[in-house]
């Protein structure tokens, strides 16, 4: 898997296509959740892209800077293809984002908000809950937060 990372006006139309596409297909439709997923917030945002060895998008998140989200950094609409679950993918994934937000914000603060289900996913990249959970769309959720090490 190739990642790569670009501010939304980087992107080329059939990138932003291909990546709201993923999001769509995991996020509203196998996880049956009607939600809006065009929030204005991916113009503010840097955008993680994975390929595969065909050039297809198979990974994404956002990056979006302090203030947007949050009054911290934030990591958001992370997901993986089904057909890449279990490789390892999402682990790379998230070490991408880590790396790029070191090398562009320095040792921050980052929060997210996690779906339950996947808080020891993000606790194996330092994130610990806050100890606010909550329904999102429908979805438990949780809210959690990486600390830099001084």
């Amino acid at each position: 898997m190739n990642f790569e990372i670009k501010a939304f006006d980087s992107l080329s139309l059939l990138e932003f296509h291909d990546l709201v596409a993923l999001r769509i297909q995991v996020f509203v439709i196998e996880q049956n959740c009607p939600y809006q997923d065009l929030d204005g917030k991916d113009k503010k945002s840097f955008h993680v892209i994975g390929r595969d060895k065909n050039d297809e998008i198979k990974a994404t998140a956002r990056i979006l800077p302090a203030g947007i989200s949050y009054p911290e950094v934030a990591i958001g609409r992370v997901v993986v293809d089904p057909s890449e679950r279990g490789t390892g993918v999402g682990h790379s994934l998230m070490n991408t984002c880590m790396e790029f937000i070191k090398n562009q914000f320095g040792a921050v603060a980052v929060r997210i908000s996690a779906q339950k289900h996947l808080e020891k996913f993000y606790n194996q990249h330092q994130f610990i809950s806050t100890g606010k959970e909550y329904l999102e769309d429908g979805i438990p959720h949780v809210e959690m937060l990486y600390l830099p090490k001084n």
